[in-house]
């Protein structure tokens, strides 16, 4: 698979990550994915987000969901796209909610 000039790795790595695990990627996955990628520890990584260790944790555990605008904060924090970051949080509390659907983005 190769990847455009203008298209971001991270897609490239969330399609990869989803075959891999052979389910679909959440937005705790990700988070975690990026830190260990990183080799950051939880208390390194939650002060780059600007959130508690135990807050971090909670999210990559899947007990505690985002809101589509702190998924925003993130992003942009970590150099990613907001709007991935943004349907993956959607996503999860989709899911939490007990709903079988897949939220997608577009431009408005």
């Amino acid at each position: 698979m190769s990847i455009s000039p203008k298209e971001p790795k991270y897609l490239d790595a969330s399609h990869l990550l989803n075959r891999l695990s052979k389910k679909s990627l959440s937005f705790s996955g990700l988070l975690e994915a990026i830190r260990l990628g990183e080799d950051a520890t939880l208390t390194d990584f939650s002060k780059k987000l600007g959130i508690s260790r135990s807050h971090l944790c909670d999210i990559e555990q899947g007990r505690k969901t985002v809101s589509p605008a702190r998924a925003a904060t993130f992003a942009k924090k970590l150099g990613y796209s907001q709007k991935h970051f943004i349907a993956l949080a959607l996503q999860d509390i989709v899911k939490k909610d007990g709903f079988n659907y897949v939220v997608k983005l577009e431009a408005a």
